[in-house]
This record gives C-alpha cells, sequence and structure tokens, in this order.
C-alpha cells in the first residue's frame, strides 16, 4: 500500500503534500486520507477535470493548454507547480489522463501523465495501464503515490 508508506515516509521527514488531480477525481487523496495520521503529511488538493477548470483553478495557462493539450507533460508539470504554489508544501503530485478509450473496438487502455515536484526537483512520466476506467484510474492513482515514494528515495 504505497498511500500508508507515503504517509508514514512523509511523516518522518516533516514533509507536507498536496495534490493536482484531473482524471482520477480526487482518488489519491482519497487513498492518502484513508490512512490513519495523514492530516500530518496531506494539506489539501485541487481536482480540475475541465480545461478550463486548469486554466482558472490552477492559473496553467490556455495556449499551454490549446497547444500540449490538457493530457501533456507540460500541463502535468504545470499542474503540480501551481498546487504546490497554492498549497505552500514540500511536494505536490499531478495527473491528467485519459481513462479508457473513446472507440470501443480499442484496446481497454488508459493514457495518463503523472507528475511530481518539490524543491530542485521536477519529474513527469507517461504510462500506460490496461483495463476498464475504474482500474486505469486505480493503476494512475498508485503509480502517482509510486512517483512520491520514488522522490523520497531519490533524496533520503
Amino acid at each position: 500500500m504505497n498511500e500508508q508508506a507515503v504517509i508514514e515516509r512523509m511523516t518522518e521527514r516533516g514533509l507536507k503534500l498536496a495534490t493536482a488531480e484531473s482524471t482520477v477525481g480526487g482518488l489519491i487523496g482519497h487513498l492518502l486520507t484513508n490512512v490513519s495520521g495523514s492530516s500530518k503529511v496531506f494539506v489539501g488538493g485541487i481536482t480540475a477535470y475541465a480545461g478550463g477548470a486548469k486554466a482558472s483553478v490552477l492559473k496553467i495557462d490556455m495556449e499551454t493548454i490549446r497547444s500540449e493539450g490538457s493530457v501533456a507533460g507540460k500541463t502535468v508539470a504545470a499542474m503540480a507547480a501551481s498546487v504546490r504554489s497554492a498549497f505552500d508544501v514540500d511536494v505536490a503530485v499531478s495527473e491528467s489522463g485519459m481513462a479508457a478509450p473513446r472507440d470501443p473496438s480499442q484496446p481497454a487502455k488508459g493514457t495518463y501523465y503523472i507528475g511530481i515536484e518539490a524543491e530542485g526537483y521536477e519529474r513527469v512520466e507517461r504510462y500506460e495501464f490496461d483495463g476498464d476506467r475504474e482500474s486505469t484510474k486505480q493503476q494512475a492513482a498508485d503509480q502517482a503515490l509510486q512517483l512520491v515514494l520514488d522522490y523520497l528515495d531519490a533524496t533520503s
């Protein structure tokens, strides 16, 4: 359970975390808040599903969204930077994706960009997860928490 490890390890280091979520709809924050003691680490999150919400709430430049798309590395990096600043936390994790193909003839697969930002650290990765909408959302949320653990490993 990545969420338990994230809470424990960040508590030990006295670090705070915020999320900027899109496609998973708040699932990362939900997983974190299922862990006792999460209030020591998790400050809050913003769920901005539509491009307009990303622009107005997270202050992502509409030109970035238009040119790169809502589901893009630059957009996810900007989401992490924005939420980290908004909540004044040490670490921010963000995601945006497509949970399932629109065309039923396509294989069940979700495509996500997941990012993390901390002082002097930025990472954005693209992932494809097999499964239906619910399954790929769960996999993306788990991977977002794994990126936090990877960051903690890299900076310990």
